[in-house]
């Protein structure tokens, strides 16, 4: 995708929520119940997602949460109404020189290597909601493993979900999935009817990372 002043946006309009995800900078994608709302609370976000990107070697323009450019719409369906955004977008197909891979593996090994921060720094127990629902810290790692086991396979990389305290198993899936993302490309997917390498690559990095923040947010109190 070409530089521009104002960050490019996807979004994905379901129902009941909308997801705005900045299509250039995988894992800073937050949602609403409406485009305006979505919009909002992704800028609001910016101070928590510009330290990954600065993990990631990477700076985000100064402007970065002050300008938009919607570059596509989407229309959502039951899973975006549910919470995750799903829909692959034109944009998602387009082709990948060598700079663009690395630049967007080093932002999804920098929300990896974040969430790690994260969980390592949390309670056991986090606080839940009003009518006490909600995860415990493990629980929410064990999800965020098992997921990406299963985002893995929408790239053709199959393996058993590693448990979560196999710290060496989860670095080999997640090489594995590097591996296969991680060279310059015409865009197309891995995987005949998989996902394509910069979905797959906003889609993990959005997951790591809302766990991380929801942790975060549940640890206080």
């Amino acid at each position: 995708m070409t530089a521009q002043s104002a960050t490019a946006l996807i979004l994905e309009i379901g129902k009941k929520r909308v997801f705005a995800c900045a299509a250039d900078w995988p894992g800073w994608c937050r949602s609403g119940r409406t485009e305006e709302q979505a919009i909002e609370t992704l800028a609001a976000y910016l101070p928590r997602y510009a330290p990954v990107a600065e993990r990631a070697g990477l700076a985000l323009p100064p402007a970065a949460a002050g300008s938009f450019a919607v570059v596509e719409r989407l229309p959502g369906g039951a899973v975006t109404d549910f919470g995750a955004p799903d829909k692959i977008a034109s944009c998602d197909y387009d082709p990948l020189t060598g700079d663009d891979v690395h630049r967007i593996m080093a932002l999804t090994s920098a929300a990896w290597a974040a969430f790690g921060d994260v969980a390592d720094a949390a309670p056991a127990r986090l606080r839940k909601g009003p009518r006490g629902g909600g995860r415990d810290r493990d629980q929410i790692i064990e999800h965020v493993i098992g997921a990406e086991a299963a985002f893995a396979r929408k790239i053709g990389v199959r393996q058993p979900a590693p448990a979560s305290g196999d710290a060496a198993a989860i670095a080999a899936m997640r090489t594995a999935i590097t591996e296969t993302l991680g060279r310059a490309s015409a865009g197309a997917a891995p995987l005949p009817g998989g996902w394509p390498v910069r979905y797959a690559f906003r889609r993990i990095a959005w997951h790591v990372l809302d766990h991380a923040w929801e942790i975060e947010d549940k640890s206080d109190g």
